[in-house]
């Protein structure tokens, strides 16, 4: 089906503008960093020769992994070559150091692995006809599905993945213990453990012999056996499945995630953090059900948990329309939000994990109080007070739609009681943490957001290249989050505003929203040059959308698909039509009054065609049925 826009522009909306704007300046902005930070073939300049240890690789691929991102939402070509030259340029760097073999982590904890990985499922969605894409998706599943012999990371006797630490090479296993040193970098994360006799603070760790104490405690707790944050794992799956669709895929998926789902319901509800060799939760922890790395305890708590619950859910649903699968994190959160309390936050900062998180409530609360969660749970009961951060069940609400997720964003925001209205400007490590002022926009109350949030972006870009500009160190010295810190591509705000949704969880998300564009002219992702998008209102079964091409002489037509993995439908359509005439006359001084009316249409398809004439522009109010097809990355004519 084909809407042909009508409506023609008297002005430039200056969201338009501003969305070409961000887009080219960051395209721009890409080469210095490269040139700075990069070697000729793209690996990145570091320090010389093979670095073993038990760190990842992460670190360095997420200095470019939003770069096919970008082309995703209408970012030249040449973004999708360099996305693809730097993951490869970056896993030869990788393999060198001795991180990486057979192109994926020869071991490391998924939380940080899933951060990296991010990367690699968005250069499969934009170019999922990729034969090297598609090869990889297979085998980098195939890890946990035990179709490597090298790498026997699952247990299908147990339905558990063997260690926290896995990857190409199998369980990498915690072979002898190493002391548990105090470091001001981890000293945020207080102590793992605190039923070690002597040993009730991070400072303590600087006695060697207690350091020996809790490295070996860490060991004998830690170093087998199943963790919560091997959820993470899900998305690896799940992209395969998404590359092929075979149901091999979602058969693994589903029995692994029910698993967890019967041992979560052992233990009222919440995801218990450990599972031993044997099956059995605790057994390494003295029956305890936390405890364990990456757990309730330690470094993180609900961050991560949440986190691992909502990527597993969100994943099992898509793949089954199963309910049952979403309840999983939303008693995570719920549990949580009931041990909410009124608190002040710079009173609470210093014992923050997560300090780093909440840039723009410090700023927006300005010295009052607000409502604050417990993220981690422990001997002495919960602690590590924080904000609740909505992106939990905003990543919920994504989606499915289900109003009960939107109506917990809405209590949250009701909680807190600050000025969620406000745009603070930043770029944090996940390019996210701007939820409240869009949320604000949804709700209708917040019209100026588009405009604010896209000059805050251009800020951080602008910001960014002049930090490359003054950087005087040399790459070799510098620590690896530097250039993560530096990449000057920022696309939280335009996935809100032209594709309807929050930026995706770091930790293993997957890019869902309920619209998507093709160039259906060029035949490949993203809007096309000269047009722009404002996605103005979402509901469970609405969206409403301005698409707009600022070209005087270029027609331009988008595919508008339903679901950036097609897993919605369109069932209708009401878009605005020029009743009257326009220009007026040939050679006529005064523009005409434009005049308008309604028109409808039932597409009762997963895509529809936008025509868009130069210099015109159609408000659609599209109506959606939510997940109702299979996933899959395809492109509409593919």
């Amino acid at each position: 089906m084909k809407i042909e826009a009508t409506v023609p522009l008297t002005e430039t909306p200056e969201w338009a503008a501003l969305q070409h704007k961000l887009i080219a300046e960051m395209e721009r902005a890409i080469h210095p960093f490269l040139e700075k930070y990069t070697h000729p073939d793209g690996r990145l300049i570091w320090k010389e020769g093979v670095h073993q240890s038990r760190d990842g690789a992460d670190d360095f691929y997420e200095s470019f992994y939003n770069w096919p991102l970008l082309y995703l939402l209408g970012g030249g070509d040449e973004l999708l070559e360099l996305g693809k030259r730097q993951w490869d340029a970056t896993t030869r760097l990788m393999e060198e150091i001795g991180h990486v073999d057979k192109e994926y982590e020869i071991g490391y904890d998924q939380f940080h692995q899933s951060e990296s990985y991010i990367y690699f499922y968005l250069l499969c969605m934009a170019d999922p006809g990729d034969h090297k894409h598609l090869e990889r998706a297979r085998r980098f599943a195939g890890f946990y599905m035990n179709e490597d012999p090298d790498a026997p990371n699952f247990d299908p006797e147990h339905n558990i993945i063997r260690c926290c630490h896995n990857g190409s090479h199998g369980p990498r296993w915690f072979e002898k213990a190493t002391p548990y040193r105090y470091s001001p970098g981890m000293a945020v994360y207080g102590i793992p453990f605190h039923d070690l006799e002597g040993i009730d603070t991070i400072e303590d760790l600087k006695d060697p012999d207690k350091a020996d104490r809790m490295g070996q405690a860490m060991h004998d707790r830690m170093a087998q056996g199943d963790v919560a944050t091997n959820l993470h794992v899900c998305s690896l799956i799940t992209n395969a499945y998404l590359m092929t669709g075979e149901t091999k895929y979602a058969d693994w998926l589903t029995r692994y995630v029910d698993g967890w789902i019967k041992r979560a319901d052992a233990n009222g509800g919440l995801l218990p953090d450990n599972v031993g060799l044997d099956g059995l939760v605790g057994q390494y922890t003295d029956g305890k059900w936390y405890g364990s790395r990456y757990g309730w305890t330690w470094p993180h708590g609900f961050y991560n948990i949440a986190m691992a619950s909502i990527l597993a859910g969100i994943q099992c649903f898509l793949l089954t329309k199963e309910p049952k699968y979403l309840d999983l994190p939303r008693t995570q959160i719920r549990t949580v939000m009931d041990l909410g309390k009124m608190d002040d936050l710079e009173t609470l900062r210093s014992q923050m994990s997560l300090e780093q998180h909440w840039i723009a409530q410090f700023e927006a609360l300005e010295g009052e109080e607000t409502w604050v969660v417990p993220y981690r749970y422990g001997d002495n009961g919960w602690f590590d007070w924080q904000p609740m951060a909505p992106m939990y069940p905003a990543a919920l609400w994504n989606a499915c739609g289900d109003v009960q997720d939107w109506e917990t964003i809405l209590a949250i925001r009701e909680k807190e009681g600050y000025d969620w209205r406000k745009v603070i400007s930043f770029h944090g490590k996940d390019d996210a943490g701007h939820e409240q002022p869009w949320i604000a926009y949804l709700q209708g109350d917040n019209p100026d957001y588009p405009v604010r949030g896209l000059q805050a972006s251009l800020e951080q870009v602008y910001r960014r290249c002049e930090q490359i500009r003054q950087d005087e160190t040399d790459p070799r010295d510098n620590h690896i989050h530097w250039w993560q810190q530096l990449n000057p591509v920022t696309t939280e705000v335009l996935i809100q505003l032209t594709m309807g949704a929050p930026q995706f969880l770091y930790n293993g998300g997957l890019l869902m929203a309920p619209l998507r564009y093709f160039d259906a002219e060029r035949k490949r992702p993203g809007l096309p040059s000269d047009t722009a998008a404002l996605v103005s209102r979402v509901t469970g079964d609405e969206v409403d959308v301005e698409l707009v091409n600022t070209s005087t002489w270029e027609a331009k037509r988008i595919i508008v698909q339903s679901g950036t993995l097609a897993e919605h439908r369109f069932t209708r359509i009401a878009y605005d039509r020029m009743v009257s005439e326009y220009p007026s006359g040939v050679g006529t001084y005064a523009a005409p009054n434009l005049e308008t009316e309604e028109e409808t249409a039932a597409p009762d398809a997963t895509s529809f065609e936008v025509a868009l004439p130069p210099g015109t522009r159609v408000r659609l109010k599209i109506r959606i049925e939510r997940c109702v097809n299979d996933p899959t990355y395809r492109f509409p004519w593919g």
